[in-house]
């Protein structure tokens, strides 16, 4: 393998059998190299292959701002979060996770700590990914000496979040309203509290979470047969009250009125959970 680019003296940029672009990072793997020098192997510390053009030119230029040990850090955690998500995450998870870690790191140091406006509902709607965004604080702790506040770890789950639903930082955001919006909404309606532990919780978490990502996108279900429909409101019309005043906040919201299908899989959802 030849160096294709120097970076600084811990980075270089080479090319595989391939002719894919390497990112290659290792302590003293470029001290005194140049474009054609030999990779001295046994150096090499972590290969970043990015495919997509535009994002590796983004990570590059990330590469002369930011320390190694960030990105390293950063690699750790997505390989933990693709283990126990048992997901894809999108490749630019690499460029704007090692951005926001180190951006952090530097304004604890300042004293300028934000605090997480939806850190109760990540830690409800996302429990895996906010396990992962704390073991994240400590690793961050054991590498850069840094102890980032819980709020962090909050922060570092959206941005695994959106990794996994391809959005944007402020959509998922927006994704996290709505979903607390609706289980309000049913939570006032059957006066009642869920059981936060139930797999019907879940599931209805899970449903709303694409729901609300449809919304954004203006992804709607296509209306179908109303039978269904009809069948389910004779048999459970409590629940199709309930989504109802879901549809008025929906309305209100987006300007958009749900479909009978639509209004199906939110009652069915709403029927289970509420009935434990």
């Amino acid at each position: 393998m030849k160096i294709a680019k120097v970076y600084n003296n811990n980075v270089i940029s080479a090319f595989n059998e391939k002719n894919e672009e390497l990112v290659v990072m290792g302590r003293g793997l470029a001290f005194q190299k140049r474009p054609g020098d030999l990779v001295d192997e046994q150096k090499i510390e972590k290969i970043f292959t990015i495919k997509n053009n535009d994002l590796s030119e983004r990570f590059k230029t990330l590469l002369h701002e930011v320390p190694i040990e960030y990105m390293v850090i950063t690699e750790d955690i997505i390989k933990i979060a693709k283990s126990r998500l048992g997901r894809n995450l999108n490749e630019s998870l690499y460029i704007s996770l090692t951005d926001h870690i180190h951006f952090a790191v530097d304004r604890h140091k300042k004293g300028y700590d934000i605090k997480n406006a939806l850190l109760w509902e990540i830690k409800r709607f996302y429990k895996e990914e906010f396990s992962i965004g704390t073991e994240a604080l400590k690793m961050i702790n054991e590498k850069i000496g840094v102890l980032l506040p819980e709020d962090e770890a909050g922060f570092i789950a959206m941005h695994i979040v959106n990794s996994g639903l391809n959005e944007e930082m402020p959509n998922v955001a927006n994704i996290t309203r709505v979903m607390q919006d609706i289980l309000n909404i049913v939570k006032y309606h059957y006066k009642m509290s869920f059981d936060e532990e139930s797999l019907n919780y879940f599931r209805f978490v899970t449903h709303l979470k694409f729901f609300a990502q449809r919304l954004y996108n203006q992804s709607y279900i296509e209306d179908d047969d109303p039978f269904l429909y009809e069948s389910f409101k004779q048999k459970h019309k409590e629940a199709i009250e309930c989504t109802e005043k879901i549809n008025d906040y929906i309305v209100n919201q987006f300007n958009y009125n749900l479909t009978n299908n639509e209004k199906l899989y939110l009652a069915i959802h709403i029927q289970r959970v509420v009935n434990r």
